[in-house]
């Protein structure tokens, strides 16, 4: 085990990943470093706008921490943009205000993807790799570092449609009429992702997620096709081990509850849960092929601390006693939370999950 391994005070995380006992069930939340923290929304107005902060590594390495620094979290997350990607390909990343990210530069056609670059990660997303090695450095073994991208479907579904879309007009129209352009972009953006999560794990993650937050938009058959054949190719193409200890990889497909046994397919550690899916009819269904990371709907989250601690203990007895649960919610935390409330839910789910645990 390497020094920087032997240092990590809590691995509560990790190992709840692998199906390893732990004393109590570990808890993050996605999106658990952005603005309904005041700490952050400071921050973020220092750096000027959202890219500038993802682009400065000591200001992503500030607001990484900020929510440890309220919450007894089991793991911090790369402070980072699912689009970094597609930005690095040249396609002018932005963001209009109350419309989300919007590129300069959209793909319809096959000579769009054809003279699509493969980035180089280290030359053009330098600062991402910088702010992990910053993150992993200041967090001193405090708790693992999750790094993360966003799945080839979801990073072609803005690069296509130009932003966020509600009927996936142009990318549904690419895929059904033109599965061949689509698979190209795919295969291009598979290979830009393992490259980046191998490179996030070589300068510091401990664990890594892929969000496919679109994979729920598509039918069974092109889900299989467009979206999960490509999250299992950069599965296979992970360091899987890394400082001594193994690196998890986690799925998540938001509306992709169906799906489940497929996912398991892929060779993942552990599958990611929203809130419309039943954990404990999630693990009967996967049994203990992967671990579960999941699913309080995040509007509970409104409710006073008595409903929030029911909700989760709710969650709690349906997954059942054992190892292999890694609390979270079902999606991002929303901006309009009080973070008082994002505290009774992480002390809850230590609390009560300790009778689930020998």
């Amino acid at each position: 085990m390497s020094e920087k391994m032997a240092e990590l005070k809590n691995d509560r995380f990790l190992r709840a990943l692998l199906r390893e006992p732990v004393d109590c069930t570990p808890v993050w939340m996605m999106r658990q470093a952005g603005r309904y923290l005041p700490e952050y929304r400071e921050t973020r107005a220092q750096a000027g706008d959202f890219m500038s902060l993802c682009k400065n590594p000591k200001l992503a390495c500030e607001v990484t921490l900020q929510p440890l620094e309220r919450y007894d979290l089991d793991a911090a997350i790369l402070f980072s943009d699912i689009l970094t990607i597609p930005d690095a390909m040249g396609l002018g990343l932005y963001f209009e205000a109350g419309e989300g990210p919007r590129f300069k530069k959209i793909l319809r056609t096959a000579e769009d993807v054809d003279a699509l670059p493969v980035p180089d990660i280290k030359r053009d997303l330098d600062y991402v790799i910088a702010a992990v090695r910053e993150i992993r450095s200041a967090l001193a073994g405090r708790v693992p570092l999750i790094g993360f991208s966003g799945s080839p479907w979801t990073l072609a579904t803005y690069m296509v449609e130009g932003g966020s879309s509600k009927d996936f007009r142009h990318i549904k129209e690419m895929m059904y009429a033109r599965p061949e352009v689509m698979h190209a972009l795919l295969g291009k953006l598979a290979d830009a992702v393992t490259l980046y999560l191998n490179e996030q794990i070589l300068a510091g993650a401990q664990a890594v997620q892929i969000f496919d937050t679109w994979g729920g938009a598509l039918s069974g058959p092109m889900y299989r096709e467009f979206s999960l054949a490509y999250m299992k190719r950069i599965v296979e193409g992970l360091i899987r081990e890394n400082e001594g200890r193994r690196v998890p990889a986690i799925l998540f497909t938001k509306n992709g509850g169906q799906w489940l046994e497929s996912m398991a397919d892929t060779g993942a550690d552990a599958l990611g849960l929203d809130w419309t899916t039943d954990i404990g009819e999630a693990r009967r269904r996967v049994g203990d092929r992967v671990a579960l990371q999941g699913n309080m709907d995040p509007s509970v989250l409104y409710a006073p601390a008595g409903r929030i601690r029911s909700e989760v203990a709710a969650i709690l007895e349906s997954f059942g006693p054992g190892n292999g649960h890694v609390f979270n919610l079902g999606h991002g935390i929303h901006q309009f939370v009080d973070p008082e409330s994002a505290g009774v839910f992480v002390d809850a789910v230590h609390e009560l999950s300790v009778a689930y645990h020998d």
